[in-house]
């Protein structure tokens, strides 16, 4: 075999991984946004049925279906633009963090600083919204498409 065939056969093995391996990650990127996908329509789903069955759904049951349908729309951008949008994580902490400080609030007393904590969190949370959103809007990025 001379040098040509090997640099030639070289070049193709190269180019059948590249292809071989961008098709398995693609693959397995799909398979896995279908599973969380679908673990968040079956987790909703399994909520709302326990909602239903005991007869009333209280704020922080709805709450929770926020945070589901902040988790199944992270998903759907995600599997769109290939981009995950930091702010729908953000917005799921916050509203995990008001279903905990309703849920503490109505089962218990908590004690002042539990509150500050929590909601010094959520102001936390808030600012960090405002900076990305602040952040985009002055430096977007070139290669990013809008964000919602």
């Amino acid at each position: 075999m001379t040098v040509h065939e090997t640099n030639a056969l070289h070049k193709h093995m190269n180019r059948l991984s590249e292809v071989l391996g961008t098709l398995l990650v693609d693959g397995f990127h799909y398979l896995a946004l279908f599973a969380i996908g679908g673990a968040v329509v079956w987790s909703a789903v399994h909520a709302f049925w326990g909602m239903s069955l005991k007869g009333a759904a209280g704020i922080d049951d709805i709450l929770l279906l926020f945070i589901y349908l902040e988790l199944g729309a992270m998903v759907g951008i995600y599997f769109k633009t290939n981009h995950m949008p930091v702010r729908f994580l953000i917005y799921v902490a916050m509203t995990a963090l008001t279903r905990l400080l309703i849920g503490d609030v109505s089962s218990h007393q908590p004690r002042e600083h539990e509150i500050l904590v929590i909601s010094g969190a959520i102001l936390l949370l808030a600012i960090a919204t405002l900076v990305i959103r602040y952040g985009s809007a002055r430096y977007p990025s070139t290669s990013a498409s809008t964000s919602p």
